[in-house]
């Protein structure tokens, strides 16, 4: 359908101050930043972003209760408020942001078609690509904040909140491994036959050490024990170190002997929730050093590193859909584009979710898995960006 333009400035009225930051006067440069306008939607979508984060929450926080209302009751009031749920919220907020982003953009978005507002915008003689600069600055506000706080911010507080559930609710903590074998240091392999996180002692110990893969040295220990008061400090009991030299070996027993190893427990008694405890950097350090050491199940926190970043794009690509996808106005109103955007938005994450199990069956590696669904869904929103371009 053809707009008649004229016929539509004369309707609606808009004020010459709200359009003629978007015009090129004489003298004048095209566009400045963020004009009249440009705040105007800025502050309808943070503004409705807040707002539908913080219903969600509510409504989120009212089943975590309901849920887990016997630790609550357990607990004391000041570690459920300040350790639980001052780290349980936020990190829910920053987890669903994208979700978050998808229904705001599509709400405001469509109220706004609906009392025809867009289409005395674009009668003005704004562009389609010129009424997604807000939608783009809200979603950079957005992102940078998800970024900070999956990053930097968040991790420090979850150690509080996964001690909690751990403590009142069910505990996930692993606190002993059995077969355990990594390499300390190139060269140093370590063997635990058993070991108990709560007593800090392992049984059956042995570190092998290899030049030009030859075996030069090999010590042995009937327990070891780990002295969590100094890093990396470990004391043998009932050791015999056995040193090859050529064909000649030298044996050396004693009763106790403490010595430096650069492992901890943390690096072999491994948890899901343990990535949920680290910021960005240490993550990556921890990645790299589980790596050199040969540990095996590391993917989860190669998932979690990744996804960090994921999330952070996501807040451009699902606005670009939302707003592609609710500028026309439609005869089945705001439910219609609701119900839609609902559906891309829990397919996103379903998608999400399979690639995820992908990457850690390991079919395929963890950056390519987490970046697939906005591949996907970027070149979604460039296809639904076009149709509705063509205003």
């Amino acid at each position: 359908m053809k707009v008649d333009k004229t016929r539509f400035k004369k309707i609606f009225a808009i004020p010459p101050k709200l359009i003629s930051p978007f015009r090129k006067e004489k003298g004048e440069r095209e566009w400045h930043f963020l004009t009249i306008l440009d705040r105007y939607i800025l502050k309808k979508f943070l503004g409705t972003y807040i707002m539908a984060t913080a219903l969600f929450l509510a409504v989120i926080a009212m089943f975590a209760i309901t849920e887990k209302l016997d630790a609550f009751l357990t607990a004391p009031l000041k570690e459920t408020i300040f350790d639980y749920f001052c780290s349980f919220l936020p990190d829910m907020a920053n987890q669903l942001s994208p979700l978050f982003v998808f229904i705001t953009v599509i709400f405001f978005t469509t109220k706004m078609a609906g009392n025809s507002e867009i289409i005395a915008i674009m009668a003005s003689g704004v562009s389609f690509s010129r009424l997604l600069r807000p939608y783009m600055v809200g979603a950079a506000v957005i992102a940078a904040m998800t970024f900070a706080l999956s990053n930097y911010i968040i991790p420090p507080t979850n150690i509080n909140r996964i001690n909690y559930y751990n403590k009142y609710v069910k505990n996930q903590a692993v606190n002993s491994g059995t077969n355990i074998m990594l390499q300390a240091r190139p060269g140093e392999v370590v063997y635990i036959g058993s070991f108990d996180n709560d007593t800090k002692m392992g049984r059956r110990f042995s570190m092998d050490k290899f030049k030009n893969k030859e075996l030069v040295s090999r010590m042995t220990a009937t327990t070891v024990t780990y002295d969590s008061t100094r890093l990396y400090h470990w004391r043998l009991n009932d050791y015999m170190i056995r040193d090859f030299n050529g064909m000649n070996e030298k044996i050396t027993r004693g009763h106790s002997l403490d010595t430096i190893i650069p492992i901890e427990p943390r690096d072999f008694l491994i948890a899901d929730a343990d990535a949920e405890k680290m910021t960005t950097p240490q993550l990556s350090a921890y990645i790299d050093r589980q790596k050199m050491r040969g540990v095996a199940n590391i993917q989860k926190f190669e998932i979690a590193k990744e996804k960090r970043y994921a999330s952070t794009a996501a807040a451009f690509i699902l606005t670009l859909i939302g707003m592609s996808l609710s500028a026309k106005k439609v005869k089945g109103g705001m439910g219609l584009n609701i119900g839609i955007g609902l559906g891309l938005s829990f397919s996103y994450i379903l998608f999400s979710s399979v690639t995820s199990s992908l990457a850690i069956s390991g079919m395929t590696s963890p950056r390519i898995a987490m970046e697939v669904p906005n591949v996907v869904y970027l070149l979604i929103g460039i296809y639904l960006y076009r149709r509705a371009s063509k205003f």
